[in-house]
């Protein structure tokens, strides 16, 4: 939405103001499979929403290419990694919680391992100039030249050639020369890698967040959602519903609902959805068509901000409210 939390609020109260139909693109919500989430939630299969767990996998190659050599390595270029990888996560936790406020939040991270001190000893400052490259998960080489050489030309290796068809030469090149072929452990990098966040919303309910770089699947969210009548489980490809009554489980999917030739990226059928939403609400002057309006997601994108300055203050952060 915006890098701070009053140009927010100005974004947010213009849109009302005017009348303006505002869409931020909250892209987790429109995945059919997660949508089905709140779905059930609200039918009542868990109960009670006791507690939220939930968990972004950001994917060991995934934060290297992003948040280390990329466009979000940098807060001053671009924003805290809370934000900026993170406030779809705190997003969801918002709205599963029901229009239940969260009164107060606390939060713990750091940049880890990607740090000069970390640097192996013979290390090159790039890594088609290193002589232990091939010993580093994190070279260069592994992520963007060998995929070429085996004809994959999508993410990530799109993004370092944005200027040219990637091939081989164009993706060595761009390793020489650009910021995507420097050593892990010499950019100018300072986002957490790491970080989680605990919150305190009206009722009792508990919710905490853990965002991670360091994983083996990339761009992954597990969930768990435990209530007083049951425990529902997402491990980022369909939907566990246990019933402490019956003591049986039930999985749930979604349908995709998509055109066949449509791309399936990373952020699976929820693009698809998200955009169809948008021309469905502007077509039809309909702002009801659009899964987060403005007070919403100024709710959440405050959500950030206060878990961030938490982390920063080392304390708990008593949440602001809509007057405040």
């Amino acid at each position: 939405m915006a890098v701070t939390l009053e140009d927010c609020r100005e974004i947010a109260e213009a849109c009302i103001q005017s009348g303006v139909i505002l869409t931020v693109c909250h892209v987790l919500r429109y995945d059919p499979v997660i949508s089905k989430i709140k779905t059930l939630i609200d039918s009542g299969v868990v109960g009670d929403v006791i507690h939220i767990q939930h968990f972004s996998l950001v994917g060991f190659y995934h934060f290297a290419h992003s948040f280390v050599r990329g466009n979000w390595r940098n807060e001053a270029e671009s924003s805290f990694a809370l934000l900026a990888k993170s406030c779809h996560d705190l997003d969801l936790i918002h709205h599963w919680a029901g229009g239940r406020r969260c009164i107060k939040v606390s939060s713990f991270g750091s940049l880890s391992h990607f740090r000069k001190e970390n640097k192996p000893p013979g290390a090159a400052n790039r890594c088609l100039d290193c002589s232990v490259e091939r010993n580093c998960p994190y070279s260069a080489k592994k992520i963007y030249l060998d995929r070429v050489k085996e004809g994959w030309v999508r993410w990530p290796v799109s993004v370092i050639c944005s200027n040219s068809v990637p091939d081989i030469e164009s993706v060595t090149e761009a390793l020489k020369t650009g910021p995507y072929g420097r050593c892990v452990y010499e950019c100018d990098n300072d986002v957490c890698s790491n970080q989680v966040v605990n919150m305190e919303f009206e009722g009792g309910l508990t919710a905490s967040f853990s965002m991670v770089a360091f994983t083996e699947e990339i761009g992954q969210r597990k969930t768990s959602i435990c209530g007083s009548r049951g425990e529902l489980s997402y491990n980022g490809k369909e939907i566990n519903v246990f019933d402490f009554l019956t003591q049986t489980s039930t999985k749930h999917t979604a349908h995709k609902n998509i055109p066949g030739a449509f791309y399936l990226g990373p952020h699976g059928v929820a693009d698809y959805h998200l955009v169809d939403a948008f021309i469905s609400a502007v077509a039809s002057e309909d702002p009801l068509l659009i899964k987060s309006g403005p007070k919403e997601t100024l709710a959440s994108h405050r959500l950030v901000f206060e878990a961030e300055r938490a982390r920063l203050e080392n304390r708990i952060v008593f949440c602001e409210t809509d007057h405040d």
